[in-house]
């Protein structure tokens, strides 16, 4: 593992983006009306994992479809890629019990998801946080994250129907 290739735009990009996300995530956890504290672990590291499991699957070994930061091998800036997938496992958790979905709006709170997933993968792209290579297409990933966030969903409403996910005041 390497420190970094040169600490340029993407570094900077990656910082700001990982500090903006985690000023939210504080923001949400002083609300009274803030996931349990067992819940808010969970989600923290279901985002990170689902990540890094991804990174490792995909962007990695030998489909390689993508490189984080200045380098196809691993450097210590992309610890601050997966750090970034933590907050948005919580917003998900969040949002998903704030905006009360149902059965029948879980699919539409899905799909905005999904669509959310390639929007901000298409920044990261944009911020040369992300390169696509090997003929892999941002609309390829539309699928993976149409998967991940129906399964994170379905894990929600397991853990629903056996405690509550808000914190009691």
């Amino acid at each position: 593992m390497k420190f970094w290739k040169d600490f340029g735009g993407n570094e900077l990009y990656l910082l700001l983006m990982v500090a903006a996300a985690y000023l939210v995530y504080f923001l949400l956890i002083r609300r009274p009306d803030r996931l349990a504290k067992q819940i808010r672990v969970l989600s923290l590291l279901w985002g990170m994992a689902i990540g890094i499991l991804y990174d490792f699957t995909i962007g990695g070994g030998r489909t390689d479809f993508y490189k984080i930061n200045d380098l196809n091998n691993y450097e210590v800036t992309d610890i601050l890629y997966y750090i970034l997938f933590a907050p948005f496992g919580y917003f998900f958790f969040y949002l998903y019990e704030k905006l009360n979905i149902s059965n029948k709006t879980f699919l539409v709170y899905v799909l905005v998801w999904a669509f959310f997933g390639v929007f901000f993968q298409w920044v990261l792209t944009a911020a040369d946080i992300i390169t696509l290579q090997k003929g892999y297409k941002l609309i390829h990933s539309f699928p993976i994250f149409l998967l991940t966030q129906t399964l994170t969903g379905v894990y929600i409403q397991v853990l629903k129907s056996k405690e509550s996910l808000t914190a009691a005041e």
